[in-house]
């Protein structure tokens, strides 16, 4: 099993939640977090004053999938989060050792 945890834009996300939904993709979790990368956030003027915003919003979101959808699911993600400006995000796999639904107990891919 896999952890796909990808960093996109905020307004992109009902996108890449129909996309996922698209190809069966029906479980996931969702974080607003900030942050910045090559980025480095911008310049806001308020009330006359400019100030950097370095944190910028964005959404997280995880999934956790057989290792054999991995690929389906990134290009998914990449193609429906992508605007091609910088800014667009990241994508991160990990292994993951054991998932255990807490409800019944099963274990492994019957508890994804």
């Amino acid at each position: 099993m896999k952890k796909i945890e990808a960093v996109i834009q905020p307004f992109k996300l009902d996108e890449v939640k129909e996309a996922l939904n698209a190809i069966g993709i029906t479980g996931m979790t969702v974080y607003q977090v900030k942050g910045f990368g090559r980025q480095k956030g911008h310049k806001e003027v308020y009330r006359g004053a400019e100030y950097t915003v370095d944190f910028l919003n964005k959404i997280k979101i995880e999934v956790i999938v057989e290792a054999e959808q991995v690929k389906k699911i990134v290009e998914t993600i990449m193609t429906s989060a992508r605007t091609g400006k910088i800014g667009d995000g990241k994508i991160f796999v990990f292994p993951v050792e054991e998932v255990i639904r807490i409800r019944t107990g099963e274990e492994g891919k019957d508890a994804i």
